[in-house]
């Protein structure tokens, strides 16, 4: 029996929601809701098969009418929280774009929330659904590349004032943030999963160098995990809008494994020592298992992570078990950006998890006092 869809928000993610829907079974959407109907018509649209899909107007019309089993969220960040917590509270699973939240204890509240009523959470952290990842991950897990010293991230992902001036709510403390909470947070929570630890100590400075925005549009920070390995994070988006740029570097005693996107062409990189203390290119192997493993439905998530995302999601449902990236990845990230901001803030290094809610909205008037 397929699990029954809707999406809440209409705007350009939610296309690539519609596509991954369209090549899957066991899905069947049954609605889509957005205030302006002329971008729900757009919507349905732009993937063949969809233009007879009810449209409302209210999310929550549309929940109490169709009472669907997965409610995908791709309005701005910071309506994510109440859509969120009425669909779990009415029954329903969720796919939920990242972040999860714009505050820390908004996030626990959904994570909570999700652990008491059972309802799964599916998060938009569409890197850890890239081929290979998976399988890397679980080897750095088993001690096959040795111990985890460090890791880097840089996510150079340039937007111009067109970008930020399409949507009022773009670049704004309350509704985005800005290169951290918006561009860099799917590269924060991939190397953290990737490193098997939780962050326990934050430092980070921000900058507004190029865009007219309230929020950064460059920001650096370390990060000490739990496990005593360090991370470097970059995330900008004062760079140039046609090349955009990311790199995760997990650094090894026994291995260096590097995952990346530039102009949206993923490339890899993985390194283990031989028997002679040389480092051997390790992609191949890595490349074949995933094809022996999840076939050529990995490689076309590639293009689309949200394929894998959905297929994910309704795999989860139908066998009782927790997303990839579930509820707990969506919390964790989300504190973990939370006690950055907080630390730029107060420009001083920072514990985590948090303890007091800290929100996106705390950071209001930041580069008025720290020009």
């Amino acid at each position: 029996m397929s699990l029954s869809i809707i999406i809440v928000g209409c705007g350009r993610v939610a296309v690539k929601h519609l596509k991954a829907i369209s090549e899957l079974k066991g899905l069947d959407l049954k609605g889509v809701v957005d205030t302006n109907p002329d971008g729900a018509n757009r919507l349905l649209g732009s993937v063949g098969g969809f233009r007879n899909t009810p449209v409302f107007s209210s999310y929550r019309e549309a929940i109490n009418t169709v009472r669907p089993d997965i409610v995908s969220v791709t309005v701005p960040s910071g309506l994510h929280f109440e859509i969120a917590k009425y669909a779990m509270e009415n029954g329903c699973n969720l796919l939920l774009e990242k972040p999860m939240t714009m505050s820390s204890a908004q996030a626990r509240e959904l994570y909570e929330l999700s652990a008491k009523t059972g309802r799964k959470i599916a998060m938009g952290h569409i890197y850890r659904y890239l081929p290979v990842v998976g399988l890397v991950r679980d080897d750095i897990a088993k001690g096959v590349f040795g111990k985890v010293t460090h890791g880097t991230i840089y996510v150079r992902w340039g937007h111009g004032e067109d970008y930020y001036s399409s949507s009022p709510w773009r670049g704004t403390w309350k509704s985005d943030g800005g290169a951290l909470m918006n561009q860099t947070i799917h590269a924060i929570d991939l190397l953290i999963w990737l490193m098997g630890s939780e962050p326990v100590e934050a430092q980070a400075m921000l900058s507004q160098r190029l865009r007219s925005i309230e929020a950064e549009d460059l920001g650096m920070c370390l990060l000490r995990l739990e496990n005593g390995s360090l991370a470097s994070i970059e995330g900008t988006t004062a760079t140039f809008e046609k090349r955009h740029m990311a790199e995760f570097t997990v650094f090894c005693e026994r291995g260096q494994i590097s995952l990346g996107l530039t102009s949206g062409k993923p490339h890899v990189a993985i390194y283990a020592l031989n028997s002679a203390g040389k480092p051997v290119k390790r992609n191949a192997h890595y490349l074949r298992c995933q094809l022996a493993q999840g076939g050529l439905f990995s490689y076309r998530c590639a293009l689309n992570p949200h394929m894998g995302i959905y297929a994910d999601l309704r795999d989860s449902i139908n066998n009782n078990r927790q997303p990839v990236a579930d509820a707990y990845a969506g919390y964790s990230s989300v504190d973990t950006l939370m006690g950055i901001y907080k630390s730029a803030l107060l420009k001083r290094s920072v514990e985590l998890p948090l303890t007091e809610d800290f929100s996106t909205s705390d950071m209001n008037g930041f580069f008025e006092k720290n020009c």
